[in-house]
């Protein structure tokens, strides 16, 4: 499971993240209002846990841009201002939960789980055309062949599946996978996709990988 924490205070962002990873979830942190728009209107996010007073947009209008783009995400609000006008207005911006800091730890992950368990059961495949991942497995499977992926195949080929048809630049590929602090370049995503292309062919699929020219990369079925 996958959370997005648009947070602009970088201890408690770093306090967030530490105890999430911990309960087993993967944790993206950034701290501005317009790239936690960017984020998590890709749809890649099981839930986004917003702060109402970050820099750029804030929680209210990010939560209004999320839900303008038909992205069902569940969204919790965890800010300081807690009086009744500012939970009416971040409930009817489209957030699912309005919690007030400070807050017990159980209490947050309560709240969580209670959201991710309204989204049903998790995935445990992802598909696009004729192919198919196993999120389990780490196995890319077409009809009756399959291909084991290494551990950042896997995790490039998840990202892209998740985003469809929609374009992921390199940028958003390598803060993704290799994350902001990585010396990666944007040759890394061009090794990575090429390996994958030849896994691909290698079962049949007809999922390509498009690369569109200053733009980035995104998922077609050939026909």
């Amino acid at each position: 499971m996958k959370i997005l924490i648009v947070e602009d205070e970088k201890l408690l962002a770093a306090s967030l993240k530490k105890l999430l990873e911990g309960k087993g979830f993967d944790v993206e942190v950034v701290d501005d209002g317009e790239t936690g728009s960017a984020y998590a209107e890709l749809g890649v996010y099981d839930l986004l846990i917003l702060d109402v007073m970050i820099p750029g947009i804030d929680g209210y209008e990010l939560t209004r841009r999320v839900r303008s783009k038909h992205c069902s995400t569940p969204i919790l609000m965890l800010t300081a201002r807690s009086s009744l006008e500012d939970r009416i207005a971040g409930l009817n911006a489209g957030a699912d939960y309005y919690l007030t800091k400070p807050c017990d730890s159980r209490e947050l992950l309560a709240c969580i789980n209670a959201l991710l368990r309204r989204q049903g059961g998790q995935v445990n495949e992802l598909k696009f055309g004729n192919t198919s991942l196993d999120l389990e497995s780490c196995l890319l499977i077409c009809g009756e062949k399959s291909v084991r992926l290494s551990a950042r195949e896997f995790d490039v080929m998840r990202f892209l599946l998740q985003a469809g048809d929609r374009v992921l630049s390199k940028e958003i590929i390598l803060s993704r996978i290799w994350g902001f602090e990585s010396n990666a370049v944007d040759n890394h995503v061009e090794v990575y996709v090429g390996f994958l292309r030849k896994k691909l062919a290698s079962i049949g699929s007809n999922v390509k990988i498009v690369a569109l020219r200053r733009l980035g990369y995104h998922l077609e079925v050939d026909e």
